[in-house]
């Protein structure tokens, strides 16, 4: 019965056009507002999974990193047991360490990476490749993959020079001699094989080489390492893996997941996207205030409805309640609204890519989308909220208001 009142209150001429009019700006209003807030939060979703997918070709799902200092002593069996725990599917040890590189005349500082022969299984760095391939070791020598960033810095041309880049890093236990510098540096050479493009965090700083290479530059043992990156199956969760490696192998090391090896560029991702979401849901209050004004003047037209109710025995919380559900109403057909222009919108933009990203230098031509069912029903709960808040009042006043037989 109440949603009967409050429907044709709603569809129903007034006598002022005006009521009409603000109830149908209402509704666009809340439309417009609606449509917004899911377009940006899908947006803000497509660049995520962006960010995620091109950081997942670098970073492991799980990585077993010391506990303190830079190294760490895992022997044998205790990789035997990694291998062997519920959800791994394959690991790579590595050995990193920030090195100064040089080619010809060219020369910079980069975190030189080794890596042994089942680095491929767990990363996809070979899918990122631009020029050269991938290899870390061959007949003549260690080679070297590096960023397109790097490359660029030191003007080599891994598909056509042959001159090698020399690699300095500081020795174990030698001290600072200012008389003999070069007494406290260890030195390589490493060939270049190829080139990869991911993003400017990795190609401006990371040199992939063979893991041997940098265990005999650094004077290192056979067991001694800076990481165990591991690749899990695909119906295991990080987490749970987590867990397991963390009870086989005790306090001496961390393991982290891939959101904890990137956490600071996962909590501003997410920090920009609800900062947005309450920026764009002040379309919605002020779409709102059109709402309060609509239900304020529906109010004043219905006094003779509402006397009459009162007089046949309506109670003030079911007068209260036919103009709450007035103002649902609109919120809910302008939410309904607002929904079907954004999947529109959306799936255009997935299909046709409509809106375009400026510039040659971007990995993608248009704005990426990805529709998720959180942010509807969030975006929903929102409007129906706003609703239920900007319904309020008039419907107050309306519940309040005393008999009046001039009305009738």
């Amino acid at each position: 019965m109440i949603w009967q009142f409050a429907s044709r209150y709603f569809w129903a001429r007034k006598s002022t056009n005006a009521i009409n009019i603000i109830a149908w700006v209402s509704v666009g209003a809340i439309a417009v507002g609606t449509a917004a807030l899911i377009i940006v939060l899908s947006v803000f979703n497509g660049f995520e999974g962006l960010v995620k997918s091109l950081y997942s070709s670098f970073y492991p799902s799980v990585k077993i990193v010391p506990a303190s200092g830079k190294t760490m002593l895992l022997k044998p069996e205790q990789l035997q047991q990694i291998a062997k725990t519920p959800g791994v599917a394959h690991y790579t040890e590595v050995i990193e360490e920030k090195a100064v590189i040089s080619h010809v005349d060219h020369q910079t500082i980069a975190v030189v990476k080794g890596v042994d022969d089942n680095y491929l299984k767990v990363a996809t760095v070979q899918t990122k490749l631009v020029r050269g391939k991938f290899e870390t070791v061959d007949d003549n020598g260690y080679r070297a993959v590096m960023g397109i960033g790097l490359e660029t810095a030191l003007a080599v041309d891994v598909e056509r020079s042959m001159v090698p880049v020399s690699v300095y890093v500081p020795r174990r236990g030698a001290g600072a001699d200012l008389s003999s510098p070069e007494q406290a540096l260890n030195n390589g050479v490493i060939y270049p094989a190829g080139t990869f493009a991911i993003q400017q965090d990795f190609d401006s700083k990371y040199v992939l080489t063979h893991i041997d290479f940098m265990r005999s530059l650094l004077d290192m043992r056979p067991d001694e390492m800076s990481a165990v990156e591991v690749a899990i199956t695909r119906e295991s969760g990080d987490r749970a893996v987590q867990k397991r490696l963390r009870e086989l192998l005790g306090d001496n090391v961390k393991v982290l997941t891939r959101f904890e090896q990137n956490q600071t560029l996962y909590n501003i991702m997410r920090t920009e996207k609800w900062v947005t979401y309450v920026f764009l849901s002040f379309i919605l209050v002020v779409a709102a205030f059109n709402m309060l004004g609509s239900l304020s003047m529906l109010v004043l037209e219905k006094r003779k409805d509402i006397t009459i109710l009162k007089a046949m025995g309506s109670t003030d919380g079911r007068i209260q309640r036919i103009f709450l559900s007035e103002g649902l109403i609109i919120a809910g057909m302008g939410s309904l609204i607002g929904i079907s222009l954004a999947l529109v919108v959306l799936l255009l933009q997935q299909h046709f890519g409509l809106i375009k990203l400026g510039g040659d230098s971007f990995l993608i031509d248009a704005f990426p989308v990805d529709m998720h069912p959180d942010d509807f029903l969030l975006v929903a709960g929102t409007v129906v909220v706003i609703g239920f808040l900007a319904g309020w009042v008039p419907s107050k006043r309306a519940s309040a208001q005393p008999i009046d037989l001039k009305a009738t």
